[in-house]
């Protein structure tokens, strides 16, 4: 029997709102390096996390539609409860849902490139409108489609370029000029970071996720490995961070390690978990990873 649940919180629960900081992180991440630089515009910033928020639900809603339609959400899950899988929505609502948040999302896109169209005129105008149509896209594509590209090891190679470098530069060029040197570090450490929340969401999931066939990169490479993958992902992340502090020569920058003990403390307790022990895991690297932009950030600004 199906857990009865409000229309209100079935949808809160499909958007999956904990998602929300690592999209939150990316965006503070680049406005804040080019306020460091000395450009800002505000309304440029409030419309690039609202784009950026609408495409993480868009995604999260797909994922929920996606995994329960190619069987990811089966009795072997153990990680939150999925609004298909449960009843709460119907395919057809879901569907519905992921539709009104796809045209919202391409909608304030739209308008972030036309409040922003001076500096998509000096970026390329190909290249933002390829980013603008590429990014729902990719939303799209991880759990959906006939050959969807989660189900067969990218989504690490995904989330890299989109939480990170997509997320984090194009938040960044969006507020400054073009000759301005781009934070390639900081962008590539964020990505390191969203990815291993990945990961550790592949590790809860192994079971069932081998079971659907849905071959990510921990079903591939097996449990022990992938846990030595997420050794690797946050040292590379801190070895980014400290080379995008040498590169702003400040001081300062080196609030981002503060979190550092942390980080180590949840890298080594995740070596001994499994399934569903995971779960709380996985909020909390992304809330250690918004800490580590935000005291960047901060760091730049008090410099």
């Amino acid at each position: 029997m199906h857990k009865r649940v409000t229309p209100l919180n079935a949808w809160l629960q499909a958007a999956r709102l904990r998602t929300l900081p690592l999209a939150l992180a990316c965006v503070l991440l680049g406005a804040g390096l080019a306020w460091g630089q000395g450009y800002f515009n505000a309304a440029l910033a409030v419309l690039t996390l609202t784009t950026t928020l609408l495409l993480q639900v868009l995604a999260n809603l797909a994922n929920d539609y996606g995994d329960t339609l190619h069987g990811a959400d089966n009795a072997l899950r153990v990680g939150p409860l999925r609004a298909v899988q449960q009843g709460w929505l119907t395919p057809k609502g879901m569907a519905l849902g992921i539709v009104l948040c796809a045209l919202l999302t391409l909608l304030s896109g739209a308008g972030l490139l036309l409040m922003a169209w001076p500096r998509v005129l000096q970026g390329g105008l190909a290249l933002w409108v390829l980013a603008g149509v590429s990014a729902p896209v990719l939303a799209l594509g991880y759990t959906l489609g006939p050959k969807p590209y989660g189900y067969v090891g990218l989504g690490d190679v995904a989330v890299f370029v989109c939480f990170g470098l997509l997320g984090t530069l194009g938040a960044f060029a969006l507020q400054t000029p073009v000759e301005q040197p781009w934070p390639w570090p900081a962008a590539a450490a964020l990505g390191c970071l969203c990815v291993g929340v990945l990961n550790l969401n592949n590790l809860r999931d192994i079971d069932s996720d081998r079971q659907a066939g849905k071959r990510t990169v921990v079903v591939q490479c097996g449990e022990t490995a992938a846990k030595r993958y997420q050794v690797g992902l946050i040292v590379a992340a801190q070895a980014l961070w400290l080379l995008q502090v040498g590169l702003l020569g400040s001081a300062w920058a080196l609030l981002v390690f503060l979190p550092l003990p942390i980080l180590l403390k949840q890298l080594l307790r995740v070596q001994h978990l499994h399934g569903a022990a995971l779960n709380a895991e996985l909020p909390h690297l992304a809330r250690l990873t918004l800490s580590q932009v935000g005291l960047l950030v901060t760091g730049v600004a008090l410099a």
